[in-house]
């Protein structure tokens, strides 16, 4: 009770609560792309599913993400992952809409994928996070708890405009190809190189982006062609 009477409680909350949701923004697009293929009543559990079991790992992956970010070559691995699985959403854009006998396979599928990008891109994010935590376990929870139905408003309303406005589903996959070059090129072995070239950061980003865009293209017009 005197925890929640104590103004640096609240203070920290409010801290946790924004942190997560300025850092989210990608992450909502990756869930909105996973499960926009998905029947509409298989969306709903994607998103509620995948937005819970991202902010659970993000509590976990903060206690040692200081210590995984020093490990070299992880993040170069990241990043790789990354820009496949913006391959993979965007080569997935012509799939047929009218698809209603997806099974639990489509639905486990789309959520192991959103988590595999979580687990990407949070890791340098949790940091942030755990600052403004401040050692306190119970805000750290209760932060990123309170923040389940931002991140998943912000998947719906993201599926909704993809459906609406296509083009959003490529910008989508670009935002995914950008933050894998981003991870690429902030590993701990290139620490060095970036430093002394601090355009590398934006390059790696750029070209992150551009290879999503043209590999996946090129799925979507080979898959166009065998059909």
């Amino acid at each position: 009770m005197e925890l929640l009477q104590s103004a640096d409680f609240w203070i920290g909350l409010v801290k946790i609560i924004w942190i997560n949701i300025i850092l989210s923004g990608d992450n909502a697009v990756v869930i909105a792309l996973a499960a926009r293929s998905l029947p509409p009543q298989q969306q709903q559990k994607a998103v509620f599913l995948g937005s819970a079991a991202a902010v659970v790992l993000r509590i976990v992956l903060t206690v040692v993400a200081v210590k995984l970010l020093a490990l070299p070559f992880l993040q170069i691995v990241g990043g790789a992952l990354l820009l496949w699985i913006g391959i993979q959403l965007l080569g997935d854009e012509d799939d047929e809409e009218g698809e209603s006998d997806k099974t639990q396979d489509g639905l486990l599928s789309a959520v192991r994928t959103i988590l595999i990008a979580d687990l990407v891109m949070s890791l340098d994010n949790v940091i942030a996070v755990a600052a403004a935590a401040d050692g306190s376990m119970v805000l750290l929870i209760a932060g990123l708890a309170i923040s389940i139905p931002l991140v998943i408003f912000g998947s719906t309303l993201m599926i909704k405009l993809m459906e609406r406005f296509p083009i959003i589903v490529t910008l989508g996959a670009a935002l995914i190809g950008w933050v894998g070059g981003e991870t690429i090129a902030a590993d701990v072995s290139l620490h060095d190189v970036l430093a002394a070239n601090p355009w590398l950061h934006y390059a790696a980003a750029a070209l992150g982006a551009a290879f999503v865009i043209a590999v996946g293209k090129a799925l979507q017009a080979r898959k166009a062609r065998a059909e």
